[in-house]
């Protein structure tokens, strides 16, 4: 019987090396642009000890040229133990064979596309003027945001928010140490009042950005939520902003939205649209310099293959 050769193990140092923004919010754009086959992703949700829910995501997708399946672990407590709170791995096959090709670090995938899927929305919602940046978390993804939305708006000062102040002061330094003009936020609100774009990566299961904070052409981004359980904006957020999806499953999915619509504050029909019809030119995006523009994404497995399939070709070319 003739063998067939190992999935190539794809680290996270390459993984990261093949994932630069400029490339990947490119691969991005032209991704949501021309589609994929997208099933809504599989929720497992385990009740754990000390009251918290983890849960394991499991998100299949394809397309012509690859077929992509990404395993995600999810435990919000995990910062007490001084670990990440998500860990995943992606396992890439040939779209003609179904060949297993590449085992690729999730890790990196997630984080990456993520925060450039922030940038990705903010390129058509936020300010072209947009300079002050307030990121809001201090893990993995909100570690990367700063860079990502350099990417798309002339992002001159930065500062961080972090339940944890201690998180927030070890990702400033970080952030200073690359030469960013950054700053510990000590007080929330007055931080949201003065940023042009609020970037929230975090794993809050109660709202912690009020809508009465938001000044008139803020864009608010919240990537951090992403089941029913958890929400980083309150109610008036959604009633004083345009929301946009990344992917219309955010209303199957968020509580973020979930909790609105249940209790009238909005209705499915209020939602402006989605990164794929903007995309597409389909939707027009920030229409006034005044308004408030809220970008809600809850992941999506065409952006995880799009970015797979980024490193698999830079894999490629290196052979």
């Amino acid at each position: 019987m003739k063998t067939t050769p190992s999935p190539i193990i794809i680290d996270a140092a390459q993984t990261r090396a093949s994932l630069p923004f400029d490339r990947l919010i490119a691969a991005l754009r032209e991704a949501f642009t021309a589609g994929a086959d997208v099933p809504l992703r599989h929720h497992h949700f385990m009740p754990q000890p000390d009251g918290s829910i983890a849960t394991i995501l499991i998100m299949p997708a394809w397309q012509r040229a690859f077929i992509g399946i990404k395993i995600v672990t999810i435990f919000p407590e995990n910062g007490k133990k001084a670990l990440p709170g998500l860990f995943s791995s992606y396992l890439l096959c040939d779209g003609d064979t179904g060949q297993h090709i590449a085992l690729i670090d999730g890790n990196e995938i997630t984080s990456r596309r993520t925060a450039a899927i922030g940038a990705l929305g903010a390129d058509f919602l936020a300010r072209k003027d947009s300079r002050k940046l307030l990121i809001c978390g201090s893990g993995r993804i909100a570690s990367l945001l700063a860079d990502a939305f350099a990417a798309v708006r002339p992002i001159e000062k930065v500062a961080v928010w972090n339940v944890n102040e201690a998180g927030a002061a070890r990702l400033v330094f970080d952030l200073r140490a690359r030469g960013i003009d950054a700053c510990v936020a000590n007080d929330l609100e007055r931080a949201v009042g003065e940023a042009d774009i609020v970037s929230c990566a975090t794993l809050a299961a109660r709202p912690i950005i009020k809508g009465a904070w938001l000044k008139p052409g803020t864009h608010l981004d919240l990537i951090g939520s992403f089941t029913p359980f958890m929400r980083e904006a309150d109610d008036e957020v959604f009633r004083r902003g345009r929301v946009w999806l990344d992917t219309y499953d955010a209303l199957k999915e968020s509580g973020e939205l979930l909790d609105p619509i249940r209790d009238g504050v909005i209705a499915a029909g209020d939602i402006r649209g989605s990164l794929a019809e903007l995309c597409r030119g389909e939707r027009k995006g920030r229409t006034s310099e005044g308004e408030i523009t809220v970008f809600k994404a809850v992941g999506n497995a065409l952006s995880d293959i799009a970015a797979a399939g980024l490193v698999w070709r830079d894999f490629s070319a290196k052979e």
